[in-house]
């Protein structure tokens, strides 16, 4: 988890024409003398003085001469003073509030996601994480038509929350160093994935994301955020840039590489224009359906498949010996096995690997 920042913001800032205002006081200057020295209008000084004009570079250099003060300060407590009123302006929009309300704010606050400047000033750290201007922007982004969330109505997320985790995996995503997408090397790297799936998982996840870089993936793992009901998704930030993000929300190791693969069939089988996120075993449309055969199929092909459930024998002992000969890990089989009911919930359990996240 990435260390808290606190950066200092002051709730207030000085007006450049109360400085000048004071200035003029000690020099025993009145505005009119001033603009006259300056060679600029009484009005002008008088409306700087009120706060209602701004100090521009030509005002600033003047003020240098006049005064002995750089025109560097000055701009530079122009452009405080304008900054401040703008980010408390934005503070006080009612719209903006009620739409940063929704968010998990102290969620990302604890990820390090918003410090806790950004956590006061809510709607503009929110803009600032998710990196758009404002909140229409933002709406623009994550409510455009073209953007399908795909998953079942009995994983529904929380928009917001959903919409938060998407953007950390995007930012985990454009952290990683990975070259343009090249389809032939993914499906190559996606049969080295499948015999990672056999190892301990922290390791094999690493080098699962190691792969996928070099073909162009950019895989993402991030804790789920309350509220959110998801195992994964997949989209393109760009036509060469393609993402894999897992959430690991059941905490097992079946889950974890179902998920990663039906993830991959999207890349792999669907548009670039749609970002698909997923429930525990994907959604119930077509393209969902299609990801989870494609990704069952991809594990263990379907003709071994047919010819190990047809036996009927499923102990610890069997499935361990099946899924060494299909290189997997013996957990993908027992999820498969529950997934179609041939198993109970309860049932060969002890055979999947129970995962953690380093908080916990």
């Amino acid at each position: 988890m990435a260390a808290t920042t606190y950066k200092y913001q002051p709730d207030y800032a000085v007006p450049p024409g109360q400085l000048l205002k004071e200035y003029l006081a000690a020099r025993g200057l009145s505005n009119a003398e001033f603009a006259r020295r300056c060679g600029r209008s009484a009005k002008l000084i008088s409306e700087i003085v009120a706060g209602k004009a701004p100090v521009e570079p030509v005002t600033a250099l003047q003020f240098e001469r006049v005064l002995g003060m750089n025109a560097r300060i000055w701009l530079g407590i122009e452009a405080d003073y304008r900054l401040h009123r703008r980010r408390a302006a934005e503070a006080g929009n009612e719209k903006a509030a009620a739409w940063a309300k929704h968010f998990p704010v102290r969620e990302l606050v604890e990820r390090g996601a918003l410090d806790q400047t950004g956590a006061g000033g809510c709607a503009s750290g929110l803009l600032a994480f998710f990196g758009v201007a404002s909140v229409e922007a933002w709406h623009a982004k994550y409510d455009a038509a073209n953007i399908a969330y795909r998953h079942s109505p009995a994983f529904q997320s929380d928009k917001h929350a959903l919409a938060s985790w998407l953007r950390l995996a995007e930012v985990q995503a454009t952290s990683q160093v990975y070259v343009d997408y090249r389809e032939r090397a993914f499906r190559r790297a996606l049969a080295q994935v499948r015999t990672l799936t056999r190892e301990s998982v922290p390791e094999s996840l690493s080098e699962a994301q190691r792969l996928c870089n070099e073909t162009g993936v950019a895989l993402s793992l991030v804790k789920p955020m309350p509220r959110m009901r998801l195992s994964g998704a997949a989209w393109w930030l760009s036509p060469s840039r393609p993402i894999i993000a897992l959430s690991a929300r059941h905490k097992t190791d079946d889950h974890l590489w179902f998920s990663f693969f039906h993830e991959a069939a999207h890349l792999l089988l669907h548009g670039k224009r749609n970002v698909f996120v997923d429930g525990a075993n994907g959604g119930e449309d077509e393209t969902e359906e299609e990801a989870n055969k494609w990704a069952a199929n991809f594990l263990v092909p379907k003709r071994d498949w047919q010819r190990f459930v047809v036996r009927r024998v499923f102990t610890a002992a069997s499935v361990r010996t099946f899924a060494s000969e299909q290189g997997v890990a013996p957990g993908i089989l027992v999820g498969g096995l529950q997934h179609e009911g041939i198993l109970p919930w309860n049932r060969l359990n002890s055979l999947k690997t129970r995962l953690k996240w380093p908080d916990e």
